[in-house]
């Protein structure tokens, strides 16, 4: 059963929030994810990794991840302590490298109405998320059973263990 809610404060972004802008090319030297975590955002925000919390959200614009396929980026996002992110559209690597990786992604039309700062809980289940801070909700669209399969997992790896283990 998949985790049913997150709650966390909301960091903005704007539109077209592209995997170099998420961690720069200059830190693909290394896959720890430990490492990439301390430069997530930084191009983007250079306070960015100081000032959040582990468990907060990040709120953008459309076409969130475009640019390269590189993994690295929900991956450092995920290391960060990002316990998900909400835009209008994802662009279509990203959106599947999150799921891979075991990051909540959530696509929201009304992503710009949720402001820097404000509190929030995403109730996976009942589909909603609600801006604490405004008293408003707002419905998701609802994410594929499989696609929950892999964020209750932690992503594809840990989840075709368990697909493994299970046949065993």
């Amino acid at each position: 059963m998949q985790k049913a809610n997150i709650d966390g404060n909301v960091w903005t972004f704007g539109k077209d929030i592209d995997t170099d802008l998420i961690i720069a090319a200059r830190y693909l030297n290394t896959s720890v994810p430990a490492e990439l975590a301390k430069h997530v955002m930084e191009d983007a925000d250079p306070e960015f990794i100081n000032k959040m919390q582990k468990g907060d959200v990040i709120v953008a614009g459309e076409n969130f991840g475009c640019g390269s396929s590189r993994e690295h980026a929900p991956i450092a996002l995920k290391a960060a302590g990002v316990a998900a992110i909400i835009a209008p559209t994802f662009a279509r690597i990203f959106y599947r490298n999150a799921f891979n990786m075991g990051l909540p992604i959530f696509e929201l039309p009304q992503s710009a109405e949720i402001q820097e700062g404000d509190a929030i809980s995403i109730d996976m289940n009942a589909g909603t998320i609600t801006n604490k801070s405004t008293s408003k909700s707002y419905k998701f669209t609802p994410i594929p059973q499989f696609m929950q399969e892999l964020i209750d997992a932690g992503g594809l790896m840990n989840f075709a263990q368990n697909e493994i283990k299970g046949k065993e």
